[in-house]
């Protein structure tokens, strides 16, 4: 069975530091693939996305053309709505039953992992990857002992940046150069996103 890692998120831009942590997961815990699955608007996050999910599935899509294991796939953004990874699990799993899905977290969202919606069926049907970053503690042993078991630690090199920082940085003219992709860059620029 194919092993695909599922990396959900804003994307809002998506920037170097998401395809390492994809690419450090695949890596290390031998994933044939990783898919990239923008959100339309996440239940943790308190402000929806400033780009459009139309731009932001672009730019994963220009960010990724280069890499033959990563993929895009637009399951949240066509169903619109709050994105619980429970119904887009169970969609996927629907569709590509040749394949087991790991989730891709940053260790941020470790700490709040049992908190997720319908998290015991999730387990059932899917592992988790935890990705270690700068500054946060992983707290496993607070975790139930059903998550435990269905969580991998990963490494992957330490980089700092955010697409909070990118956005920041677009809104005062300051270059992003070497932060994103060179395609990416230039579909900012060329949209005026983010006030660039």
């Amino acid at each position: 069975m194919l092993q695909v890692g599922l990396m959900g998120g804003t994307f809002d831009p998506i920037h170097y530091g998401h395809l390492l942590a994809a690419e450090s997961a695949r890596e290390q815990l031998g994933l044939d693939e990783v898919w990239f699955v923008p959100s339309h608007h996440p239940p943790l996050k308190p402000h929806a996305p400033q780009a459009s999910g139309e731009q932001r599935l672009e730019m994963v899509f220009r960010a990724i053309d280069f890499q033959p294991h990563f993929r895009a796939m637009p399951i949240e953004l066509e169903r619109e709505g709050t994105s619980f990874t429970i119904d887009t699990v169970a969609a996927l799993r629907e569709q590509y039953p040749e394949r087991e899905f790991a989730v891709i977290i940053g260790a941020d969202r470790v700490n709040d992992l049992a908190q997720w919606h319908r998290i015991e069926e999730l387990a059932r049907g899917v592992s988790f990857i935890a990705l270690r970053r700068p500054g946060v503690e992983l707290d496993c042993a607070s975790l139930p002992a059903y998550l435990r078991e269905r969580l991998r630690i990963c490494d992957m090199p330490q980089m700092g940046v955010s697409s909070t920082e990118i956005r920041e940085r677009c809104a005062a003219g300051r270059s992003i150069r070497f932060l994103v992709p060179d395609k990416v860059r230039q579909f900012i620029l060329r949209n005026g996103l983010y006030g660039a």
